[in-house]
């Protein structure tokens, strides 16, 4: 896969859903259970809301998401950027999008 570029916006979902996932099933978890309590309220410090509840939980999920998105399309986008494609695909499809706009 030498050369190829990355989409931004798809590994900063990929990395959005995941962390925001496990930040809301671990809010869940310290909240029914003694399990995480302390990671969740240390995490609390970094995300604003987030606490051993419902509400923080969903509220932590939403922010992490945010959070996890953003560093995901930096990282695609710096690889993309440090990479400078040069494959034959990606060279491809630049040439038959110029050809569909003129």
């Amino acid at each position: 896969m030498s050369g190829c570029k990355l989409n931004s916006v798809s590994l900063g979902l990929a990395f959005g859903v995941l962390w925001g996932v496990c930040i809301l099933f671990l809010g869940l978890v310290a909240t029914y259970y003694a399990y995480g309590h302390d990671f969740v309220i240390s995490m609390g410090n970094l995300y604003p809301g987030y606490t051993p509840s419902i509400k923080g939980s969903i509220l932590g999920a939403i922010i992490a998401f945010i959070d996890a998105f953003v560093m995901g399309f930096l990282i695609g986008w710096l690889y993309n950027v440090f990479n400078k494609c040069s494959c034959v695909c990606c060279e491809k499809k630049t040439a038959e999008v110029k050809e569909e706009v003129q």
